[in-house]
């Protein structure tokens, strides 16, 4: 039997990263005029000094010195893009170079490039394509999943009178009430929010949201080589991937065997009836592992950064009550004890404007989905080669402040005139922009709306006795609040 010492592969590991370290930066160092940054030790690159948990806060500090297109070096080097004026030139007068996806491990291994946000090329134009005509078809942007949204808030609003006041986590609650109209969408149906199987995929969520954006899954996506054979969170991200698509491939095949091609109820079911068309497009693009990943994709999406501005709304609410109440005043004057529409939004600039700056502030997704170049590009006197990952920073944007005047506070006066208009803000893009903006934003902006103004028609949200609201973001791939508990005070 063969033994190998542990030091010679120690060795062997450091010698191939730095010769692959080596390689990587005169590959793109002879590239003409590639962007600036900071100067990368061997081997790892920029680690040093990023922030690991909350590496956009690194990126807005290193705009500064380099200017709002710059580059860094983890494992390879990538682009940085910081500021309303240049993501908005790369997003939308660059669109189609900058409209590719960053191959990152973690991802890579996760989707294989199947789905719609992570897709590639003309599969992912294929998959958005059908994503946004069917998420219309079954209702979003329109009345009948308006009233679906009025059904949820009932149902959520006993569930918070159920605690009579008293103090309540509402994380796993307002993540079923949210991912509950997207499941409506996907399946046709609701779950109550105790069912074990929204409360375990709400958990498997949570979890990779909380690990992907961690330390050790950063460090795996830039040596992979090296840290997959290490134990530790990354292989639980894998674990939880597992398992949600078993899932979501026992859900599908059951819609399978009640398909009726002639009444499609929901997106499944649209989706396994393209596959019976039998065309070139059906056989290279609606199978079964494209179905998988695009509904993995869309509960994501449709649950996490939705839920996550609510509980970002009622946790401000409770900071700051003098706003809540004027919310509450112009809810009063405008809607009274009506049902909350979106056709009310118009006439209340107020809300409006909270509900955007709650937005803004929460900063949801900080660091944005990582972008790639589909081709080599000139952008603002840098050249930038096919396949360079690109960073657009939508942290940068939303506290730019050449558009918002107090970008590191909770001011709902920055979606305000003078006269208490509401006031748009192009800044204001926390769907990002371009070809890879948000799918779902509509729908969103609806959920956002409607659950905002019939809690806040129905309930007081208070601080519990003695507790001190932090408003710092916890750790995660998106900026939630820390854990906290809330009074919902019934107001009838």
């Amino acid at each position: 039997m063969i033994t190998i010492d542990p030091i010679t592969i120690l060795v062997s590991v450091v010698v191939i990263l730095f010769l692959a370290n080596v390689f990587n930066n005169r590959k793109q160092d002879n590239s003409k005029n590639f962007p600036p940054g900071p100067t990368p030790l061997p081997i790892i690159g920029n680690m040093h000094i990023i922030n690991l948990s909350k590496p956009h806060i690194t990126f807005i500090e290193l705009a500064k010195k380099y200017g709002s297109v710059f580059s860094v070096h983890l494992g390879e080097k990538m682009v940085v893009l910081c500021g309303y004026d240049t993501i908005k030139d790369a997003l939308i007068n660059h669109a189609e170079e900058f409209s590719e996806r960053s191959d990152s491990p973690i991802i890579s291994k996760s989707t294989k490039g199947f789905g719609v946000i992570s897709a590639h090329g003309e599969n992912w134009k294929v998959m958005r394509r059908f994503a946004l005509s069917t998420l219309r078809d079954y209702g979003m942007g329109k009345k009948s999943i308006e009233i679906k949204i009025n059904d949820e808030c009932e149902s959520l609003m006993q569930t918070f009178r159920s605690y009579k006041g008293k103090p309540f986590n509402n994380l796993t609650i307002i993540n079923a009430a949210v991912a509950n109209i997207i499941v409506s969408i996907l399946l046709g149906h609701r779950f109550e929010y105790g069912d074990p199987n929204i409360l375990r995929l709400m958990s498997i969520i949570n979890d990779n949201i909380k690990i992907v954006g961690g330390p050790m899954v950063r460090l795996y996506n830039k040596y992979p080589s090296v840290i997959g054979w290490l134990p530790g969170s990354h292989r639980k991200v894998f674990e939880n991937i597992s398992k949600m698509k078993e899932f979501i491939t026992e859900t599908f095949i059951k819609e399978e065997r009640e398909l009726d091609i002639n009444d499609q109820r929901n997106l499944i079911e649209s989706f396994l009836a393209k596959q019976q068309e039998g065309n070139q497009e059906s056989t290279l693009y609606f199978h079964n592992d494209n179905l998988v990943m695009l509904v993995s994709n869309l509960f994501v999406a449709g649950m996490e950064t939705t839920s996550t501005t609510l509980r970002w709304g009622f946790l401000l609410m409770m900071k700051y009550p003098e706003i809540q109440k004027k919310v509450q005043n112009e809810i009063e004057r405008v809607i009274g004890s009506a049902q909350p529409q979106t056709e009310h939004r118009k006439q209340m600039p107020y809300t409006d404007a909270v509900i955007h700056e709650i937005q803004r502030f929460g900063d949801i997704v900080p660091g944005n989905v990582p972008h790639a170049t589909s081709q080599d590009v000139t952008f603002r006197g840098y050249f930038i080669p096919k396949g360079t990952i690109v960073l657009p920073i939508l942290s940068s944007v939303l506290k730019d402040k050449t558009y918002f005047e107090k970008p590191e506070e909770f001011y709902p006066e920055h979606f305000l005139d003078s006269d208490g208009h509401f006031k748009k803000s192009e800044a204001f893009i926390p769907f990002s922009l371009g070809k890879r903006s948000c799918a779902g934003e509509n729908l969103a902006k609806m959920e956002l709306f409607v659950f905002f103004t019939t809690l806040l028609q129905n309930f007081t949200f208070q601080a519990p006795p003695g507790a001190k609201l932090d408003l710092t973001p916890g750790l995660g791939a998106t900026n939630a609040p820390l854990p906290h508990e809330i009074c919902a005070i019934p107001r009838n």
